[in-house]
């Protein structure tokens, strides 16, 4: 796991990724909440005649599914909570540095296909709704390149960070 660098004094734009990662997790933690209530009300409705089946239920559980995978791999960017071997374990402060700026230019390729595919896909169902709430469906297939320029936000300040041990710079 990459530790944060500790500065006296954090940038704005610092501040600014920060308190964006903080309503991330935020909205992580409400979305997860509300997903807890269609998903109750389809298995007490399939079980009991006391409560209707709610069509709805589904296609709000599938939205609400969606954007808190999208917002969890967000915020696992930025904690560096993505997926990693460690392959060289006993390496030099800068070698790892460089092992990591590899690793996270990975994530940004793959950052750059959400936000180029995603578009295209956000597109596609920018005048569209859904078959059973009549929601708009941008609504959900816009968390793609949403969850791509995170990424590179995220990313981007990792891979700084991993420069300035790369050329000695004081953390």
């Amino acid at each position: 796991m990459t530790e944060m660098p500790v500065e006296s004094n954090p940038s704005l734009w610092r501040r600014a990724t920060a308190a964006y990662a903080k309503l991330l997790e935020f909205l992580l933690a409400t979305c997860l909440g509300i997903l807890v209530i269609p998903v109750t009300l389809q298995i007490i409705s399939r079980y009991t005649p006391f409560i209707p089946s709610y069509i709805w239920t589904e296609e709000m559980a599938r939205f609400l599914f969606i954007w808190t995978i999208m917002i969890g791999a967000m915020v696992g960017i930025r904690e560096s909570q993505h997926f990693e071997v460690d392959v060289w374990p006993d390496l030099s402060r800068r070698s790892e540095a460089l092992v990591r700026i590899l690793a996270r230019l990975g994530v940004l390729a793959l950052a750059i296909v959400f936000v180029t595919a995603g578009t295209e896909f956000t597109r596609f169902a920018w005048n569209r709704t859904s078959e059973l709430a009549d929601l708009p469906l941008w609504l959900i297939h816009i968390a793609w390149p949403v969850a791509g320029v995170t990424w590179i936000v995220f990313a981007g300040e990792q891979i700084l960070d991993e420069m300035r041990i790369l050329v000695g710079a004081k953390r």
